[in-house]
């Protein structure tokens, strides 16, 4: 029984710091690249992004509903489209990544996670 809790208590951290903002600075920047590959498929939608100056980012965006309601759809971008990324890179400076919180594409906003989006 203990092996067994500690075992669901391990998966559910594992969740959460996967899905939490924990792994994520807490200031936001933008990135602009060309698109590579779009990917709806859960946990994260996702996107490969190509930067003039530093190679491929994994740009995640949120869960497929989250997503949904942005707007964003697998039609919405296409490998070559330009995009500008407003979101949180990643802590460890030696991984591109980056969570989206808004991505602009073609003059299209949207915004994946309204309520996290920073003003100046």
């Amino acid at each position: 029984m203990v092996v067994l809790a500690a075992a669901a208590s391990m998966t559910t951290f594992a969740a959460f710091a996967h899905h939490g903002w924990r792994w994520a600075e807490e200031a936001q920047s933008d990135l602009t690249g060309t698109i590579r590959t779009v990917s709806i498929a859960p946990p994260h939608p996702s996107l490969d992004v190509e930067t003039v100056s530093d190679g491929v980012w994994k740009i995640e965006l949120g869960n497929p509903r989250q997503t949904q309601r942005s707007g964003f759809a697998q039609d919405s971008a296409k490998p070559g489209d330009t995009i500008v990324v407003l979101g949180n890179r990643s802590l460890d400076q030696t991984e591109k990544r980056m969570k989206a919180v808004r991505i602009t594409v073609a003059g299209k906003v949207f915004d994946i996670y309204p309520e996290r989006i920073q003003t100046n």
